[in-house]
């Protein structure tokens, strides 16, 4: 008896010696030489993170898809034990992150962490993201766990890229292509997000934060100010715009402040309020501020409007480039070429560069019976 419960002793004491060894494993090369990797972008506010493994062709060229990689979904006799898609890589399951809600070819993709996995067809793959970001590969691969397929065209390529890799391309400020490229194909997809609605929603939470605490009138109008730029979200952009314009936050001796929140209210259609926004900002414009604003009233041949701005920054800001060529601009709208004259000329002495050189030709033009082009 004493024999036999020192040997299960002794073997006892030799598995946890065992398990400790499997537990202390040193650091080594990932199995079969493939490397890890992972590459991340950025599309409008949401960060795209892909993390995979990269296989080699290894000397396989014109042996990898179908052959190496099966065609569909095949029974791996491990794990799970369902048909199971290729992994996308090797080793670990490949996974792709988004930090906002996306779309994927089209179809809605909440935000998260996805395990990605591709069933390879030669005209037609599909793009599978399980909800299973964690598992080994694609042993433990469920159906049931799906977020989304997608259906695209694989894309034979030229030149073959001997380790997988991820590649973002096609980048527009609201979206990019994600290509999977390996041997001599690519498999190519498209993720778009909703620019707005991201920027809005991270306004949102930001306002909520140390951000926008009292004092900063800046972090208000900046949400604002997106709001009157891109035409949306104005009744909440209006609220941001006056919450600038608050004592609480103090930017109400701020002419930018005031003029978003004249364009958001000519945007809803309150046109009276609007111009009297505008009225309250008047008072704090510098000379660039009051010249653009007059700039841009001559540009929508809003002429009388213009002309009153131009006056009024003048008389605040007399003789220097801007105001003077304010006034030229002013008055040759009005098809006064003799009093533009007399400003342009005045402008002159003040311009360097190309400033003189086009100036120089408001002068000529002018001098001419013609219109001068502001």
């Amino acid at each position: 008896m004493k024999k036999l419960l020192k040997s299960c002793l002794l073997l006892l004491a030799a598995q946890l010696a065992f398990a400790g060894i499997v537990k202390a494993q040193l650091t080594t090369l990932p199995r079969g030489g493939n490397k890890t990797a992972s590459v991340s972008e950025q599309i409008g506010l949401t960060n795209v993170t892909i993390h995979y493994s990269r296989p080699g062709v290894k000397k396989r060229e014109d042996h990898i898809w179908g052959e190496l990689i099966p065609v569909g979904f095949t029974e791996l006799g491990y794990g799970a034990k369902k048909p199971a898609p290729w992994r996308a890589g090797a080793n670990e399951n490949t996974t792709i992150e988004f930090t906002t809600d996306v779309k994927v070819e089209g179809h809605d993709l909440p935000a998260g962490r996805y395990g990605f996995f591709v069933a390879y067809g030669p005209d037609q793959c599909i793009l599978i993201f399980s909800k299973n970001s964690t598992s080994w590969g694609h042993f433990f691969y469920d159906p049931a766990e799906d977020e989304l397929r997608v259906n695209v065209k694989p894309v034979k390529t030229g030149q073959s890229v001997e380790w997988l890799k991820y590649e973002f391309a096609d980048q527009t400020p609201s979206s990019a292509t994600v290509q999977l490229q390996w041997e001599k194909l690519m498999i190519p997809f498209r993720i778009d997000v909703d620019v707005v609605k991201t920027q809005i929603a991270s306004f949102r939470k930001e306002l909520r934060s140390d951000k926008a605490l009292p004092g900063n009138w800046m972090a208000w109008y900046q949400a604002a100010s997106y709001c009157a730029t891109n035409k949306t979200n104005l009744e909440e952009g209006l609220l941001w715009a006056d919450s600038a314009l608050s004592a609480t936050f103090g930017g109400n001796r701020n002419f930018d402040v005031w003029q978003t929140k004249a364009a958001i209210l000519d945007s809803l259609g309150r046109k009276a309020e609007a111009a009297e926004a505008m009225k309250n900002a008047m008072p704090f414009m510098d000379q660039i501020q009051g010249y653009t604003y007059g700039y841009n009233l001559l540009l929508a041949k809003q002429t009388k409007e213009g002309y009153e701005v131009m006056k009024m920054v003048y008389a605040k800001y007399p003789n220097t480039l801007f105001t003077n060529i304010g006034m030229a601009s002013a008055y040759s709208a009005m098809g006064d070429y003799k009093k533009a004259l007399e400003y342009a000329q005045k402008a002159l002495p003040f311009a360097k560069g190309g400033n003189k050189a086009e100036i120089e030709r408001n002068i000529r033009d002018l001098q001419n019976g013609k219109d001068m082009v502001y």
